[in-house]
């Protein structure tokens, strides 16, 4: 049995829909990928916006492509701190009842209900992936990374997809603390 997937550390970002990205950046405008991202179809773009909270403001947020039914921020735990809202760890796309915020965009503001999120820990695994593991969608799983400063990570939500590319994605903060690089790789534990 498989027990070893490669760690990807990300960073502050939001997903945004079509209507938000009008708003934002103007009608009919196109995100522009800068950079692929491990998940196929996912890329980092040039847009960036300033999210703005009770106490203060993230500046310059990369926007994360394609569009997306709903408008998300992933943040980290420091971040809610700073901007003044409760951090809420949440499976992507699982956003009610989580705090809000305004974005600034160069043509104009969005002021989101709910929708900031701090991104639960979570494995793409493919669908071809999963039997190798011994795992199924939704399952929680540990997962040990690093060497000298080596922690286990628990709660790790598994999510399988015929269009995911094996990975672990954690946030930048627990990635930098751990002293892990995009790539190194984690262990499994059941």
């Amino acid at each position: 049995m498989e027990k070893f997937i490669p760690v990807a550390m990300s960073n502050r970002h939001l997903h945004v829909t079509r209507k938000d990205l009008d708003i934002l950046f103007g009608e009919g405008h196109e995100l522009t990928n800068m950079k692929d991202l491990s998940q196929p179809g996912q890329y980092a773009c040039e847009e960036k916006v300033d999210i703005v909270g009770p106490k203060s403001t993230l500046k310059g947020v990369r926007i994360l492509g394609p569009v997306r039914p709903a408008t998300q921020v992933e943040i980290s735990m420091f971040d809610a701190r700073t901007m003044g809202v409760e951090g809420i760890v949440r499976a992507s796309g699982n956003i009610a009842g989580t705090p809000g915020c305004t974005l600034v965009g160069p043509k104009g503001q969005v002021k989101l209900e709910e929708g900031v999120i701090v991104a639960a820990r979570h494995i793409h695994m493919h669908t071809s992936d999963a039997p190798k593991f011994g795992l199924k969608d939704k399952d929680i799983v540990k997962v040990r990374v690093g060497k000298e400063r080596a922690v286990v990570f628990e709660n790790v939500v598994v999510r399988v997809h015929p269009e995911y590319a094996l990975d672990m994605h954690i946030d930048i903060e627990e990635g930098n603390a751990a002293g892990i690089s995009n790539g190194d790789m984690g262990e499994i534990i059941k």
